[in-house]
């Protein structure tokens, strides 16, 4: 099967937390024979700051730089099995929401594929009559990375024909655990770009934390913080690499994961974060939310902070023999159960049913 996706980008994690998701799947889907297109636009400076210097052997890339090449790519995509619109494109997402349905034959499946599932919910009920709200019942098919029972049902209330969860996962090929880098030895790690709806999380979580154990190091990665003042025991890297991801991991003693507040609110919505941490047998700290012990233990995989004081309490007491028990517990779960390999097998299970 052809699947034909119109996303933020596959090449490049800058600025751009689905990269390592939207790999995951298109490999996946190539290691069961299909052959996945993703179409990316050439935007906020991603190209110049690409994690894939090659394109990768699992899927081909497009990349656009106007309008006429999106339009070009619009029209081959009607020789797809399956055209998919992601959510976050960045650029002409209105345009694109309507221009994929003008891609359907008689032959070919149209989806909408929701990144954020919780933030697109919370806007299409606010405005009843806006555009996509509208364009929900067109799709054959909505897909999410997460959200579990609120977001199904809040797209079918919406009139979505089909919904299926596809949440994020681990490519162990990608994330896997590697010697320890003095350089970036630390005692809480966290990795997250500096986004509206996470910021107030992450100064609780992590910087309220800092300042309460000021004899301890936290290493921050991510864009959009460097203007911030921070505690003095925290080193800011900015951009972090999807290649350096278990040089960190697996470096830090723990390593914080903080939701984003919609995210945090639906519930079921673990972020790449999670699975990236437990594929290097790092020992995860993350904040709470509803659906977490679905997809790892708590106390057993994972310790769960609830406020700051959470946070600190681990900083000053988890001993590095019991952090790696944890991240070895987390690895050996997210091996047997959350594997882009697993989520593969789910698609190649839904796919048939939208041609039925």
């Amino acid at each position: 099967m052809r699947v034909t996706f119109f996303g933020s980008s596959l090449t490049s994690a800058y600025w751009n937390g689905a990269a390592t998701y939207y790999r995951g799947i298109c490999r996946a889907l190539h290691r069961l024979d299909h052959q996945p297109v993703f179409v990316e636009q050439d935007i906020y400076e991603r190209q110049s700051h690409r994690d894939l210097a090659e394109g990768p052997d699992y899927a081909e890339v497009v990349i656009c730089r106007d309008l006429a090449d999106l339009g070009r790519e619009l029209e081959r995509a009607r020789d797809s099995d399956l055209v998919v619109k992601c959510s976050g494109v960045g650029r002409y997402d209105d345009y694109l929401a309507r221009a994929v349905l003008e891609a359907r034959t008689r032959r070919n499946r149209v989806a909408y594929w929701d990144v954020d599932a919780p933030h697109t919910l919370e806007a299409a009920f606010a405005d009843p009559e806006g555009a996509f709200r509208q364009l929900v019942p067109r799709y054959d098919a909505i897909l999410t990375y997460g959200g579990g029972p609120r977001v199904v049902d809040g797209y079918r209330t919406l009139g979505a024909r089909r919904v299926e969860l596809v949440y994020n996962a681990l490519d162990p090929d990608v994330h896997h655990p590697v010697p320890p880098d003095p350089a970036y030895c630390c005692d809480l790690l966290f990795v997250g770009n500096r986004l509206p709806d996470r910021e107030e999380r992450v100064r609780d979580f992590f910087f309220r934390a800092a300042e309460m154990c000021p004899s301890h190091s936290f290493l921050l990665g991510g864009e959009g913080w460097g203007d911030l003042s921070m505690p003095p025991n925290v080193r800011y890297l900015g951009h972090v690499p999807t290649e350096m991801h278990n040089r960190l991991n697996c470096s830090a003693r723990l390593v914080l994961n903080v939701n984003r507040k919609s995210m945090a609110d639906y519930g079921f919505s673990p972020p790449t974060r999670v699975f990236e941490a437990a594929g290097a047998a790092a020992c995860l700290v993350s904040d709470r939310w509803n659906g977490i012990e679905s997809f790892i233990t708590k106390d057993s995989e994972v310790l769960v902070a609830t406020i700051p004081a959470d946070v600190a309490y681990y900083v000053k007491n988890v001993v590095p023999e019991q952090a790696r028990s944890i991240g070895r517990r987390a690895l050996h779960r997210v091996l047997s159960q959350h594997t882009y390999a697993h989520r593969g097998q789910q698609l190649q299970r839904f796919l048939p049913g939208l041609f039925a």
